[in-house]
């Protein structure tokens, strides 16, 4: 299995800190959030990483080099005129995670911008009759109301219900880890901005998305506010 990691962002919400820095490179415990991330992969025996650059992506790539420092083969998908947004940049970099590969192996994701301790050892199997698998976490206080309803391994998508005290419950936080079948982004424009959310949701409502939630420590480290927080 290969992993893709999206660092292309601006990261608007963290400036004046990514002014000049790319918000991968800022630390947590001293160390780049993208460099514990490519740690945790090479320790569960992902060693060919994929990372989309855009924003500040020269320091990215020098930093990180060709990756043989960390144990693993990185390979860059520069987004040479801006972001392409989440799902813009995995369906740019999807030769580069077929290469070598059967054109539907599954690959893993994560955002470049969030922190945890969870071991992605522990990340279950893509079943055959799903196209992804999401991992979820408790809704943070900048996510209170969350992204989806999970409840007897069922994943739904939140809609207007009736019972409040239900929709709070056994609503949850999308990660940012997750993993892909490239059959996912089948038949979407290769050359435009696309945002991941929505087409996750779509799968969700057919019935093509399975998910676990996490019991970890996680961060989205999103404002400079909680970056100090993770730092103290």
């Amino acid at each position: 299995m290969k992993a893709m990691i999206l660092a292309a962002g601006r990261g608007e919400r963290m400036r004046p800190l990514t002014d000049h820095c790319p918000k991968p490179l800022l630390k947590v415990a001293g160390v780049p959030l993208i460099e514990h991330h490519i740690n945790k992969l090479v320790q569960c025996g992902i060693t060919d990483i994929i990372i989309n650059v855009a924003w500040l992506g020269e320091m990215i790539s020098s930093y990180l080099g060709d990756g043989k420092k960390f144990g693993a083969n990185i390979t860059y998908s520069p987004e040479i005129n801006g972001a392409l947004e989440t799902a813009g940049g995995i369906i740019q970099a999807l030769p580069l995670l077929t290469e070598n590969n059967h054109n539907n192996t599954p690959f893993m994701l994560i955002n470049g911008d969030i922190f945890t301790d969870y071991s992605f050892v522990e990340m279950p199997m893509l079943a055959d009759n799903y196209l992804a698998h999401i991992c979820l976490v408790n809704n943070p206080e900048h996510n209170k109301n969350g992204d989806f309803i999970f409840n007897n391994n069922q994943l739904k998508n939140i809609e207007p219900i009736e019972n409040s005290k239900l929709k709070s419950e056994f609503t949850y936080t999308f990660s940012g880890i997750s993993i892909f079948r490239p059959e996912f982004f089948k038949g979407e424009n290769t050359e435009q901005t696309l945002k991941l959310g929505p087409m996750i949701k779509k799968a969700v409502s057919q019935g093509r998305v399975s998910a676990h939630l996490l019991h970890c420590a996680w961060t989205d480290v999103g404002t400079p506010e909680r970056l100090a927080t993770l730092n103290k």
